[in-house]
C-alpha cells in the first residue's frame, strides 16, 4: 500500500467578490534517488459572478533533483548542496559513460552559450568526473 499522503486546500470570502486561499500537497516518492519538496499556494480570486474568476497566486513547487546548487558549490560559489550526494544517487540507474559524456557536452554547450571562459569549463568539468 502507497503511504499517505497530505493535501489539503481551503478558501474564504471575505466579501461577495473576494476569495482568499492557500494549498498544501506532498509530493509522492517516486524518484528514490531525489529528494523532493512538497508544494503550495497562496491566492486570491476576484469572483464577480459565478460564471467568472480571475485568480492570482503566489505558488512554490518545490525543488526536485535540480544540479543548480551542486553546481555552484562544485565551481566555489557560495551555494551549500545539502542533498545525497550524485554517485549515490545516481548508482542504481546504471549510467554510462556515453550517457554521462551526453550530460557533460550538454553542460558544455551550455556554458558556451552563456559565455563561460573555457579554462572555468574544464575545471567544472573535472570536479564532476569523480562524480
Amino acid at each position: 500500500m502507497p503511504p499517505s499522503l497530505a493535501e489539503a486546500g481551503a478558501g474564504v470570502f471575505i466579501n461577495r467578490q473576494w476569495l482568499l486561499g492557500a494549498e498544501y500537497r506532498q509530493k509522492p516518492d517516486n524518484l528514490s534517488f531525489a529528494h523532493k519538496d512538497d508544494w503550495w499556494d497562496l491566492f486570491i480570486a476576484w469572483v464577480p459572478d459565478r460564471r467568472l474568476a480571475v485568480t492570482a497566486a503566489v505558488v512554490n513547487l518545490g525543488d526536485v533533483a535540480t544540479l543548480k546548487n551542486q553546481l555552484c558549490e562544485l565551481s566555489g560559489g557560495p551555494c551549500q548542496y545539502s542533498r545525497r550526494e550524485m554517485r549515490e544517487s545516481h548508482a542504481a540507474m546504471g549510467i554510462t559513460n556515453t550517457q554521462f559524456n551526453a550530460l557533460a557536452e550538454n553542460l558544455i554547450l551550455a556554458m558556451e552559450e552563456n559565455n563561460v571562459p573555457t579554462a572555468a569549463q574544464n575545471r567544472l568539468i573535472k570536479e564532476l568526473l569523480p562524480m
